[in-house]
């Protein structure tokens, strides 16, 4: 069985410049913002995963590095470095001693929580540029629908 060439148009190379555009310029926002709250892109990066651990993780350095795609000697550093400036707390699993969890604390809530507001409103303000940017790599629908959700109308925006 040969696999299908895909085609590529100029349209298509337009369509991803401009969804990676788009996203770059969202990163750009997003280590700025980091910045101006007094800390490193990567410290806010962290602050946010441990809050946004997924469901059924804890928030491990091993599980933060991970979501971070981060080395785990990276991950300590980071973590090091917040916890110096109070942001968080490291401690022992109880139910296995090998296992380092990290817990925001107090002042790290505070400054994830600006920081966290200041990136929804500025999605918000992007999300129309951002899915018809997403749409225009998939201008025939396919690609747009998740494995197993059910066939919908298309809205045109």
């Amino acid at each position: 069985m040969s696999a299908r060439k895909e085609h590529l148009t100029l349209r298509d190379y337009r369509a991803l410049a401009r969804f990676r555009h788009l996203l770059r310029r969202f990163l750009a926002f997003s280590e700025a913002a980091a910045r101006s709250a007094g800390l490193q892109p990567h410290q806010h990066q962290l602050l946010l995963a441990a809050k946004g651990v997924p469901e059924g993780e804890l928030p491990t350095i091993d599980v933060l590095a991970r979501m971070l795609q981060l080395r785990h000697h990276s991950a300590v550093e980071l973590v090091n470095r917040l916890a110096r400036r109070g942001m968080v707390e490291r401690f022992r699993s109880e139910s296995d001693r090998r296992r380092v969890l990290v817990q925001i604390t107090a002042a790290g809530e505070r400054v994830l929580r600006k920081l966290s507001l200041q990136h929804r409103r500025e999605l918000r303000s992007a999300r129309v540029r951002l899915i018809h940017a997403l749409a225009g790599l998939f201008p025939d629908g396919k690609g747009l629908r998740l494995s197993g959700e059910p066939r919908r109308r298309a809205h045109v925006l």
